[in-house]
């Protein structure tokens, strides 16, 4: 079949623009040749704009569908653990039973941190945020192991794939371990992925730690869910930094920050602190009222997400988890309770059904991780460490062809042409 063509005129100009396939969803037009006429695409913050191909993952806005390498996400979640998601992420395919254990024992005996590492964190303020911390000790890691930063080596990038998978958690929870003035936890080889992270995160010197079921469960979905989530902020951050050649460290720590702001992965830090303002179910009326006025209110709230018209597919999933661990839990203080009381009106009201706002995905993991104990300041620092899958897989993929710098374009809006005049001629 040939390749379709568009044309584009412009003052009687004919340019050619050719149509870029894809397997899912929509088509694309090649830009390159405006160049060619003295233009440039104009698309704020690139809304519409496919900056790269990739076949890691697959969103439907409409439909509310998210594939991973093919797979929806649901069955993923709900058959799957981390491990063998990041396998599938980074390979293509699901692994048969050798290839799992094998995979496993690589990240299970990479887990250790480095105890100059461990010490560095010494040198911060005990009220720190964790994700101040995540961002230094992950660049740090390319001081430590500089033997894996040539990226043009596929052993060395294997290597940094599996040291960063298996380290991650390590780093988050000894982030967390240091704001509470508590020594951190060596990580244990007979555990889970994610049991491992929630002994590393909860368990106390001097005391015998057991971990839970339900919580392990929980925990390995919300790495999973947040594994990929196609061209997002973080993800187009790392792809910038490393277009450039940067190390593989680098380039997680510059998607950390970028996965820092409220607008992105700081989103369920924010919605745990609204719940918090709203404090008693009785409140809730007065806030819904104030929140039509502004609904941008509802999205900080962890409601509606700007990817997906009608619900996130995630959260779906992550709804029936939350329900588990509250049970499992207990948690029946008034914080759960607003926040049960407006999943009900999300599900049931017709504003929220009308404009789309259901649960987000950041709504039941801000309310998960609250029942598990943990501080809202560390939301985005567990959201970090499923989302460096994604990370690296993006990273890898984009080392499978010659690395090109990502350049992009402005329209330029400033001063034109104007001689300087010094300040002494104008005395």
């Amino acid at each position: 079949m040939a390749n379709q063509q568009a044309t584009l005129t412009l003052e009687g100009q004919h340019l050619n623009l050719d149509v870029v396939d894809a397997t899912l969803g929509r088509k694309g037009l090649d830009l390159r040749p405006l160049a060619q006429a003295e233009l440039t695409g104009f698309d704020p913050c690139f809304r519409n704009t496919a900056g790269c191909q990739s076949a890691i993952s697959y969103i439907d806005t409409q439909k509310s569908i998210l594939l991973h390498r093919g797979f929806p996400v649901d069955q993923l979640a709900s058959q799957c653990d981390f491990l063998e998601v990041s396998y599938i992420l980074l390979n293509g395919d699901a692994p048969d039973e050798q290839e799992y254990q094998e995979y496993r024992n690589a990240i299970t005996r990479h887990t250790m941190i480095h105890e100059q590492m461990v010490r560095m964190c010494s040198g911060f303020r005990r009220d720190s945020h964790p994700m101040a911390l995540m961002c230094a000790l992950v660049g740090a890691l390319a001081a430590f192991y500089h033997d894996v930063l040539d990226v043009d080596n596929p052993e060395h990038r294997k290597l940094a794939e599996i040291r960063l998978l298996s380290k991650m958690p390590s780093l988050a929870a000894m982030s967390y371990k240091y704001s509470i003035e508590q020594p951190a936890n060596y990580p244990r080889n007979n555990l889970s992925y994610a049991g491992n992270f929630l002994h590393m995160l909860f368990a106390i010197n001097a005391e015998p730690y057991q971990v839970n079921p339900v919580l392990e469960r929980a925990m390995d979905q919300i790495l999973i869910l947040h594994a990929d989530h196609g061209q997002c902020a973080s993800t187009h951050t790392v792809r910038a930094a490393g277009s450039s050649g940067a190390n593989p460290f680098a380039c997680i720590a510059a998607g950390l920050a970028s996965l820092w702001g409220p607008q992105h992965g700081g989103a369920n830090e924010t919605c745990m602190r609204m719940l918090e303002e709203i404090q008693t179910v009785d409140q809730i009326p007065a806030f819904l009222n104030r929140s039509r006025a502004n609904p941008q209110l509802f999205h900080r709230l962890g409601f509606g997400n700007s990817r997906y018209e009608r619900f996130d597919p995630r959260a779906a999933i992550l709804r029936e988890t939350c329900h588990a661990v509250l049970n499992e839990l207990g948690s029946n203080d008034s914080l759960f309770q607003v926040a049960m009381a407006l999943e009900d009106a999300a599900l049931h009201t017709p504003y929220f059904i009308d404009n789309g706002l259901y649960p987000s995905v950041d709504f039941y993991t801000s309310v998960i991780l609250k029942a598990m104990g943990l501080p809202s300041t560390m939301f985005t620092a567990v959201t970090a460490v499923g989302r460096t899958l994604g990370w690296i897989a993006h990273w890898n993929e984009m080392h499978s062809e010659p690395l090109e710098v990502i350049r992009p374009r402005q329209i330029y809006t400033g001063r034109g042409p104007r001689n300087y005049v010094s300040r002494r001629d104008k005395g």
